[in-house]
């Protein structure tokens, strides 16, 4: 029985590497649905749902994703990235990206920071701090000194 050129093929890649190109295919599968979800509203009508917060995290994550897919595009091609003219904006591109991605995540912690009740803290500490009564002025401070002198 002959083997077909495919078949030859297939026996002479490393069996561990099915796996890696299976997940492979599976991502893919899960981008290209994303972005038939991503594509099946237009983006005007995408951003009107969206706080302006959540509208710089969908432009970062698009323009952050444009750049990996370009980048993957070249691989695909046979064509080495890190030998490529474009390489060097798609670095710069990705590190602006890298630093808009932090500022956003700090005003996100920022918001998510659980945030000073100012009443509510004045309450505390009105209550914490000791406040003499015109009767019990007397009293209460000879008893505070003590119990200071007993402690000593």
């Amino acid at each position: 029985m002959e083997m077909s050129e495919d078949d030859n093929n297939m026996e002479e890649y490393p069996t561990e590497i099915h796996d890696y190109l299976a997940a492979f295919e599976k991502s893919l599968g899960s981008v290209d649905e994303m972005l038939k979800t991503m594509m099946s509203v237009s983006r005007s009508e995408l951003l009107q749902k969206l706080d302006p917060l959540e509208q710089a995290k969908l432009d970062l994550v698009s323009v952050y994703t444009l750049n990996s897919m370009f980048w993957v595009y070249l691989a695909t091609q046979g064509i080495n990235p890190k030998e490529h003219p474009v390489k060097q904006e798609l670095e710069q591109m990705r590190e602006r990206i890298r630093t808009y991605m932090n500022k956003v995540k700090e005003i996100t912690d920022k918001k998510k920071a659980s945030k000073l009740d100012k009443g509510a803290a004045s309450r505390f500490v009105k209550n914490a701090l000791w406040e003499p009564n015109a009767e019990n002025d007397h009293t209460s401070k000879t008893s505070a000194k003590g119990k200071k002198l007993q402690r000593d």
